[in-house]
């Protein structure tokens, strides 16, 4: 595989990710009640959409092509997340399986890092990435295990 359709492959899959995540969040935020909830599902999509942004800049620098839609994965998943906030807590199901969503994000980051074929370039773009997926997933994460304690 050329460096650059490594590139676009490790890059693209990010991509995918973060837009399945910007989807959800954005579709979250419309059907959860709690006010305050929708507010971050929003905040945390408009970071997914920057890091989809970001990332489809440099795999166009590259001469190579972004990835233009989610995975199948990312669409099952917000499936699953609208039928089991259908028949239970709303806003625990959606931030349950948003959380879901950032543990395949940041697994998905982590991996692209361990390349040691990328560029320094493209391996310092994901790590600029890095912390923003990390407290993402924070968020979330807290999130759900403090609406399961209550």
């Amino acid at each position: 595989m050329s460096t650059q359709s490594t590139i676009e492959h490790r890059l693209n899959d990010l991509i995918e990710i973060a837009r399945d995540g910007k989807s959800f969040y954005e579709e979250a935020a419309t059907k959860v009640k709690d006010a305050e909830l929708s507010a971050l599902f929003v905040r945390i999509a408009g970071v997914k959409g920057r890091i989809v942004s970001s990332l489809s800049s440099s795999v166009a620098a590259t001469g190579g092509k972004p990835a233009e839609h989610g995975t199948m994965v990312g669409s099952m998943q917000q499936f699953y997340g609208k039928v089991r906030a259908a028949f239970g807590d709303t806003n625990y199901g959606y931030v349950a399986e948003l959380e879901e969503s950032e543990d395949r994000l940041l697994g998905a980051f982590k991996d692209v890092l361990k390349d040691n074929d990328l560029p320094p370039s493209v391996r310092q773009e994901v790590t600029q990435w890095l912390p923003d997926v990390q407290e993402c997933h924070a968020v979330m994460r807290d999130r759900k295990h403090a609406m399961k304690a209550a």
